[in-house]
Order: structure tokens, then C-alpha cells, then sequence
């Protein structure tokens, strides 16, 4: 089985803790390693030359620093941002070209997992669900915990044997309401979207439901086009629209599992991540705080003091040069908020 970890993201999301120069996830969040340290750290029983890293021409430096034990070959850069579905397709099509076929499982750099052993021993049963038939998709669902509405969610399907189900269906942010409702159902689990699959068989789907996006990545891989000149132009769109809503049901399957998963993706989120019980602050650096709850306080300035009274939900991030406070219910709005300062000309800060 190759190990494709993707960690191409901007983080935009967790600014101003990730910057475009540095996201999330070469930043240590939690402990004393980056997140995509820790997600080799999880695979690296598997071989890690046999790990795969996808991400962005400008942080394939970054990766080799946080990753000393992975050979640059193994680092797949992408010349832009495309979504996913090119990202997934130029890493499946230059590992296609090396001569590689059979278990591919994808994964994700910017995550934390409180069990790994269960992660690998997951990822193993998936390698043999894929080598008794390669025409099979496995997700991962991870055991809910409680009714998060930021997430996406897999609806189990008949159970096969053991904690292998069929897949029924999906669904991404549902309101809370319905959130509690799937959560008290016990049929729903999260999506960590942990997706193990055959390298031939997503290829096929590609040509089949991507045509032009298979034929172009075909000839930059090839090299009869040009990879950096050609790949921009390439549509984006996600991963899950290309290609696995595509697939049909009775060749995707879940696999229950209990991986004290959590994605920090949001600054709320990693709140959330990183401490138990709604109501608990977490606060780290210089932080004086009295009386707050629900609040994340993170000071990254030495030499200065942060000091907060009386907050609630609130999210407050204070870096060298930047500094950041907005209700938790605001967090999503983050990306709007980065969009205004670039048009005040302060590309510096972000």
C-alpha cells in the first residue's frame, strides 16, 4: 500500500496562526510537532518509502524541514492551486507513471488523532478489503462524539460483517437541528474523508467522469505538455464532485472506526480539538485570564502580555505582528475578513 498524505492547503482558515507562508499544517498546534510531522509519525510503520507527499511547489522546502526522513522524490509539488480533483489526479497519474498499481490510501497533513494504533490497523483491514476487489472504494467514519455541525457526515448503510458497512449516503454542515437527530441516531458517523481505494480503478474513473482533465494530465505527465504552463488552466473543482459522488453505491463501503480524530480546521474547531468540554478556555503563551469561558486565548508574541476578562465564546490570537478577536459564531467569516485586508494593501499580513 502507498500512503499519499495531502498538504497542500493555505490554511486561511486558522489565520492569523497560519500565514500563506507557513499553514497550518507545518505549525505546531499541539505538542512539540507540526501536524504533518504527526501524520507521518502515523504511517511510517507502513515504510516511508512507500509515503507520498502532494502540496504546492512553494512548500516542498517546508515539507523536507518537517520531514527529514522523507525523500524529496517522494514530494509531488503541484504548480497552482486547482481543488482537489487535479491535486488527486496529477499525484495518482505521476505515481501511475513510476510503474505503481494496487492500494492507494489518502490522507490528510493538518489532523490529530489521539489513536493512532487504531489508524494503522484501520488502514490494513482497507488494504485487503482493496486487494479482495479492486472496484471497491472504502471510506473511514469516524465514531461521532457529539452533534458537529462543521463537519461532513457518512449515513452507514447495511452492516456486512464486523464494523464493515455498506455506504448509503453523505452530507456536508447539516443544520444543527438535523445534526443532533444523526448523532442520537447512531447511524451516522463522521467523515474525516480517509479515503483507501486501487490507483487503476480512480484512474478509470477519471477518464470515465473527468475526460478532459484525465487526457490533459495524461500529456503533462507524459511530458508532451507543459506542467506548469498547462496545469492552471485545469478546472477546479473538489475531489468528491469529480469523482467519488460518481462511484456507484454498491462499490463504496465504511469502515467504522474510533481514531479520537478531530480536524483543527477552523480557530474554533481547535478549541475544540484541544481541550475537553465545551465550556473550557485554551490558552496558551503569556495569557492572564479571569472569569472567561468557551474562549480560545493564544499569545505567540513573547514580551508581551495578553490579558482578558469576562470573555465568552470569544476567539483572541495574538502573533508578532498581527492580532485578532472575534466572537466564535464570526470564525467562518475569516476568509472575507482576508479578502478586505488584501484590498488595503496589507499583503504582508497575510
Amino acid at each position: 500500500m502507498k500512503i499519499l498524505i495531502f498538504a497542500g492547503g493555505a490554511g486561511t482558515r486558522l489565520w492569523p496562526i497560519s500565514r500563506k507562508s507557513s499553514p497550518k499544517q507545518f505549525e505546531i498546534l499541539k505538542g512539540d510537532k507540526s501536524t504533518i510531522a504527526m501524520a507521518l509519525d502515523r504511517v511510517e510503520s507502513f515504510g516511508v518509502e512507500n509515503v507520498y507527499v502532494s502540496t504546492n511547489d512553494k512548500y516542498v522546502d517546508l515539507v523536507c524541514t518537517h520531514l527529514p526522513k522523507l525523500d524529496r522524490n517522494n514530494i509531488l509539488g503541484e504548480p497552482a492551486r486547482r481543488d482537489l480533483a487535479a491535486a488527486v489526479g496529477l499525484a495518482l497519474m505521476r505515481l501511475k507513471k513510476q510503474g505503481m498499481t494496487g492500494t492507494i490510501a489518502m490522507l490528510w497533513a493538518d489532523h490529530f488523532m489521539k489513536k493512532p494504533d487504531n489508524f494503522v490497523e484501520a488502514l490494513k483491514k482497507a488494504d485487503k478489503l482493496i486487494a479482495e476487489n479492486p472496484k471497491r472504494f472504502v471510506f473511514l467514519g469516524e465514531q461521532a462524539r457529539f452533534a458537529n455541525e462543521n463537519l461532513g457526515w457518512i449515513h452507514l448503510g447495511e452492516n456486512i460483517a464486523g464494523d464493515l458497512f455498506k455506504f448509503d449516503s453523505w452530507k456536508y454542515h447539516p443544520e444543527l437541528l438535523q445534526c443532533q437527530e444523526m448523532f442520537e441516531s447512531q447511524e451516522w458517523m463522521w467523515n474525516p474523508g480517509y479515503f483507501i481505494f486501487d490507483l487503476d480503478f480512480v484512474l478509470e474513473l477519471y477518464k470515465k467522469h473527468k475526460p478532459e482533465m484525465y487526457i490533459a494530465l495524461d500529456d503533462m505527465v507524459s511530458g508532451k505538455k507543459d506542467l506548469a504552463t498547462e496545469y492552471p488552466k485545469l478546472e477546479a473543482v473538489s475531489f468528491d464532485n469529480a469523482i467519488v459522488e460518481k462511484i456507484d453505491k454498491d462499490q463504496a463501503v465504511v469502515l467504522k472506526v474510533d481514531l479520537g480524530w478531530t480536524d483543527p480546521g477552523t480557530l474554533y474547531a481547535l478549541k475544540e480539538a484541544l481541550v475537553d468540554g465545551t465550556n473550557k478556555n485554551f490558552e496558551k503563551g503569556t495569557v492572564v485570564d479571569l472569569d472567561s469561558t468557551d474562549s480560545l486565548i493564544l499569545n505567540e508574541e513573547k514580551g508581551r502580555l495578553v490579558a482578558t476578562l469576562g470573555l465568552k465564546g470569544m476567539v483572541v490570537v495574538n502573533t508578532n505582528n498581527t492580532t485578532l478577536v472575534c466572537h466564535k459564531n464570526d470564525v467562518p467569516r475569516i476568509k472575507e475578513l482576508l479578502k478586505k485586508i488584501g484590498e488595503e494593501g496589507l499583503e504582508e499580513y497575510l
